[in-house]
């Protein structure tokens, strides 16, 4: 890597040296590079930066996004505009389970602000900060193409839909009782209407 440094990120070699996806992670990568025709593998880029960020504790270090570059052979800057373009992937450490509020027009007319502001008193915590205990981050994101059921959040793959402060009150008990991470990667999901 020839920058030193990705945004506010500052890049250590030495935690980069230590960067090993698992071998489960290393094949779904190497498996979505193949459905793409030989030179064109930047196009798996957004589906191995879940990968990544799953098996990166939630978040994209300027290493992890090194590492992705060299596994898929571009260029380390062609990995940083991607992850910092898209609001799915987080350049900084977040909780284990990030609330992401839709707050488009379809949402925001239903009650999307009311469920910010819920949430926000509820973990005592505002937009774009994280517990104490490190289990919620509160995150507030564009069209996530539920409009028919606003307001609604989505938690990894989860989506949570016309939500109540019962619904609310709910979906945080039960994240907090699993106390598992929830990626965009997770298949086990459960979304609630």
């Amino acid at each position: 890597m020839s920058a030193h440094a990705h945004g506010t990120q500052h890049f250590d070699e030495t935690k980069r040296a230590n960067i090993k996806f698992s071998a489960e992670a290393l094949t779904t990568i190497e498996n979505l590079m193949k459905r793409y025709p030989e030179g064109k593998s930047k196009s798996a880029l957004l589906p191995v930066l879940h990968v990544a960020q799953a098996e990166s504790e939630g978040w994209l270090s300027a290493e992890v996004m090194d590492y992705v570059a060299e596994l898929m052979g571009i260029q380390s800057i062609e990995v940083f505009e991607v992850a910092s373009f898209y609001s799915m992937y987080n350049l900084r450490p977040i909780g284990k389970c990030q609330l992401e509020v839709c707050r488009t027009s379809s949402c925001w007319a239903r009650g999307a602000e009311d469920v910010v502001d819920y949430i926000s008193k509820k973990l005592n915590i505002k937009e774009g900060e994280t517990t104490t205990d490190g289990m919620f981050t509160l995150k507030t994101v564009e069209c996530l193409g539920s409009c028919g059921s606003a307001p609604m959040l989505q938690c990894g793959a989860e989506y949570h839909e016309n939500l109540t402060e019962a619904k609310i009150d709910a979906l945080i008990d039960r994240y907090r009782s699993e106390g598992t991470r929830k990626n965009y990667t997770d298949l086990n999901y459960t979304n609630s209407k």
